[in-house]
């Protein structure tokens, strides 16, 4: 999971969990998501997953 990049579906703010659309196993799934940093990430932001913590959880950064 690390690595992949996905697009925002749910605000992410410090404290909010928030979620992501991402490509898993040839399809796209939402997982929830938590911001790696202090960071708001606003809907259809493009982003990359930093952690994963299964079975549902990302925790991302903008991607650039």
């Amino acid at each position: 999971m690390v690595g992949k990049r996905g697009r925002v579906i749910g605000r992410i703010a410090p404290g909010i969990v928030g979620e992501v659309m991402l490509p898993v196993r040839g399809a796209t799934e939402a997982f929830y998501a938590y911001p790696a940093t202090d960071e708001v990430i606003e809907v259809g932001t493009p982003v990359v997953v930093v952690d994963f913590d299964p079975p549902r959880t990302v925790y991302v950064a903008r991607a650039f």
